[in-house]
């Protein structure tokens, strides 16, 4: 990527964008479903999306187990973003999902620099502790940019400090940081760390806490009397994966007003709607054991799958989880993008390649 190009989408990162986490669709045999694949991102495209993120957990991890499938698919989501920036002019920022030991991930990291992706976002492993992940970080920082990434412990992620953070901010590579502990404490020790490390002007915040999207967005952060105000950019998020054109226009939303001394009441209902909603779709009730599987069959429902196919067998929708994705489509349908997607649907799963406008 050339440096003006490069430099071009750091400043549309930190100006802040939608950014969904890639689902994986799978066929039967447990292959790249490469037509409803594509139509899938030409649907974020055409939403309005500024990134997409592939290989990250909404991706499902177990995609490093074959090495095929993970390189078909990092290849396709290019291509399809090639094709989109050629038609438009619009630039897109890809980030690939890296993950496992020093070696595993300098590996991964020199794939996705070689498959023209814009940053690695550093996806801990169960088990890693801080020490070892900050050796992480400093070898994918020798092939590509980094995105940091606070990943919740209930989905495999280790409790990391203040400390931690400001180690981190201290590797020239970081441009980003994706916030997904859900946790209010954690996100704040975060938030300081970019404070306090003299880097917040050129650190893009992203938010991951998709029990808490609208209330990061709308937040404006300030540690101290005198220190600078902080906001998250935008969202790297498995949630807005699915109605992701409402999704786009929430941020827009959110933007406009952030800067005001009064937040409209409307975002502040919105923002309880979207983590109902979420808790739906990621099966919080079972500490998001069937948060892949819940994403899934809302994709389903609009019909870009056909049926719930999984990398891991144990990966399906848990007890009542189905009933709970009919309470909230049912309870917000102002939320939900099925008009949009009904009225395009076809034109995406065209068979050639960069369908969308």
């Amino acid at each position: 990527m050339a440096a003006n190009s490069k430099d071009i989408k750091l400043t549309k990162l930190k100006a802040g964008m939608v950014i969904p986490a890639v689902p994986l669709i799978l066929t039967e045999h447990l292959e790249l479903d490469e037509r409803r694949q594509r139509t899938l991102i030409r649907y974020y495209l055409d939403s309005g999306v500024g990134g997409l993120a592939a290989a990250v957990h909404t991706t499902q991890f177990e995609i490093r187990q074959n090495t095929q499938l993970h390189e078909s698919l990092l290849h396709l989501v290019k291509e399809e973003v090639e094709a989109f920036e050629q038609r438009t002019g619009k630039m897109i920022v890809l980030v690939g999902g890296v993950r496992g030991n020093v070696d595993e991930v300098a590996t991964e990291s020199e794939m996705l620099c070689r498959s023209g992706y814009d940053a690695a976002l550093i996806c801990p492993s169960p088990g890693q502790e801080a020490d070892e992940l900050l050796d992480v970080y400093r070898a994918a920082a020798g092939y590509i940019s980094l995105f940091g990434f606070y990943l919740q412990t209930a989905i495999g992620g280790p409790t990391l400090p203040y400390e931690f953070w400001r180690e981190v901010l201290t590797i020239p590579e970081l441009i980003g940081i994706k916030t997904a502990p859900f946790d209010r404490y954690k996100t704040l020790d975060v938030i300081r760390a970019v404070a306090d490390s003299g880097r917040s002007s050129e650190i893009a915040l992203y938010t991951g806490n998709d029990d808490s999207i609208v209330t990061d967005l709308l937040s404006r952060y300030r540690f101290g009397t005198t220190g600078e105000e902080i906001t998250f950019s935008g969202g790297l998020l498995g949630h807005w994966c699915v109605w992701t054109k409402r999704a786009v226009e929430l941020l827009e939303e959110i933007k406009a007003v952030r800067s005001r001394d009064h937040i409209p009441a409307g975002l502040l209902t919105r923002a309880a709607q979207v983590t109902d909603a979420n808790s739906a779709f990621f099966d919080a009730a079972h500490r998001f054991k069937g948060s892949i599987a819940g994403l899934h069959e809302v994709l389903r429902r609009q019909g870009f799958l056909e049926k719930i196919i999984c990398l891991n067998p144990e990966e399906h929708l848990s007890e009542n989880q189905e009933a709970e994705i009919d309470r909230v489509y049912a309870s917000y349908p102002h939320l939900n993008d099925d008009g949009f997607i009904n009225a395009n649907r076809q034109r995406w799963a065209d068979t050639s390649t960069g369908n969308c406008t």
